[in-house]
């Protein structure tokens, strides 16, 4: 008999083990390139139920991994139970005190509805179906970063379960050091329960997507450099190089601006004296809509991706990124930082100085195709001049922490761990540890 039977009666919410039928597919994380062992799947049905298991699994000498939906998965959980958190689904608005308080499995997307008819705005990233709670866990880049910087500056506080089943309430002023690791250091160090998070003004929103044929890439890339050259913190602006399967190479330009419309049609000039595009997308929009700014997919696939941060766009940067074909990867993008980023931050991350960040990503459809995709990736980051510093949520399944992180940080961040975890119950995507 499977010893973890007893974790059907231990936790109130569902439970898969080897065998069930589902438990295959419950198993998966979001991007199914990550092959991700467990020995079994519990779907909480509240934060009661999560204490019940930690104390369960603390009993049993069996870890914990937890992921709402997995976008961050990078197979680091054998010997683990996978804890589902999307059942965490309490959504309540203050708009006059501008908080929110987001139960763990809420996604950005619907953070984004709720706050929108308020005038108001969360921190939202590129994709409208990861949970808030994820994105703040590893700092979190948003549209709107460059006004409101890291996405876990402005989570007030985490309610938790610890690593001996006791839910808590952290805070900076009642857990400095646990508040300080939680916002931006991963999931290593508790289960987050439910955040409060911080809404910021948003009574007018310009965005959209303007699409052109590669052959206009260079002039595409001197209108984009012009732009974010003088571009206020209000004015997030995005390059795309795009070659999707079946279909001509590409390149966007994606933009948001907190503003009225004159004002970003301005600050957007550039981009109307090149040649007629594909598409233009631009118009005034809600922060309800931002995920249809670059449409990522919204169910699971097979991909890879690389991070790097760039520490200024020179003309051979520029240069370099245009030399070779887009393919075997599906996008190269460049976002622009910047602003708020770069000021003070009290996270792991701190300032992010470098005003550029590279995101390559790719299909990893056979074995052939990922290690094409892989050397492509490769192959661009040593041809540019990159910091060697990554956003924690850019981190790939190949990288640790002390790819995102400073030595002396990642030393907090183990100190943390070892105050509050000691026995390693909870395993993170990134475990401090590694």
């Amino acid at each position: 008999m499977n010893p973890l039977n007893e974790l059907r009666s231990a936790v109130r919410g569902g439970v898969l083990l080897p065998g069930d039928t589902g438990f295959d597919g419950a198993r998966r994380p979001w991007n199914l390139a990550v092959d991700q062992s467990v020995v079994a799947v519990v779907e909480a049905a509240d934060a009661d139920d999560i204490a019940a298991l930690v104390r369960y699994a603390r009993s049993a000498g069996v870890g914990i991994s937890v992921q709402p939906n997995g976008h961050g998965a990078t197979g680091r959980t054998d010997g683990t139970i996978l804890l589902r958190t999307r059942r965490l689904d309490t959504l309540d608005i203050d708009p006059t005190a501008r908080r929110a308080r987001v139960g763990a499995g809420v996604a950005s997307g619907r953070l984004q509805a709720a706050v929108a008819p308020y005038g108001l705005t969360g921190l939202p990233g590129s994709s409208p179906v990861v949970s808030v709670t994820g994105v703040a866990l590893g700092g979190g880049l948003s549209w709107f970063a460059r006004a409101h910087g890291w996405v876990a500056d402005s989570v007030t506080a985490f309610d938790v379960v610890d690593a001996d089943g006791r839910r808590r309430h952290v805070t900076a002023d009642r857990e400095p050091d646990l508040f300080w690791a939680m916002r931006g250091g991963g999931g290593d160090f508790a289960v987050v329960t439910a955040l409060d998070v911080t809404l910021h003004p948003a009574p007018a929103l310009y965005g959209g997507r303007v699409l052109w044929d590669a052959e206009h890439a260079p002039a595409v890339v001197e209108a984009y450099r012009r732009i974010t050259a003088t571009a206020p913190d209000e004015l997030t602006v995005w390059l795309d190089l795009l070659h999707f399967p079946g279909a001509t190479p590409m390149v966007a330009v994606d933009a948001t601006y907190l503003g009225g419309p004159d004002e970003a049609r301005d600050l957007l000039a550039p981009l109307d004296h090149l040649p007629r595009p594909l598409s233009d997308g631009r118009r005034v929009m809600t922060v309800a809509e931002l995920g249809s700014i670059t449409a990522e997919p919204t169910d699971p696939g097979a991909g890879l991706s690389r991070a790097e941060l760039l520490p200024e766009l020179t003309d051979t940067a520029a240069k370099t990124l245009l030399a070779d074909p887009v393919a075997p990867l599906l996008s190269i993008q460049l976002r622009q930082l910047g602003g708020a980023l770069a000021g003070p931050s009290d996270s792991p991350h701190g300032p992010l100085v470098e005003p550029w960040a590279l995101y390559m990503f790719g299909l990893a459809t056979d074995p052939a195709t990922a290690t094409a995709v892989a050397d492509r990736q490769r192959a661009l980051a040593d041809s540019l001049p990159v910091s060697g510093r990554k956003p924690y949520t850019f981190l790939n399944p190949d990288e640790t922490v002390a790819d995102a992180f400073a030595p002396e940080v990642v030393d907090r961040l183990r100190a943390v761990k070892r105050r509050h975890d000691p026995d390693a119950v909870f395993r993170a995507n990134f475990p401090v540890g590694d």
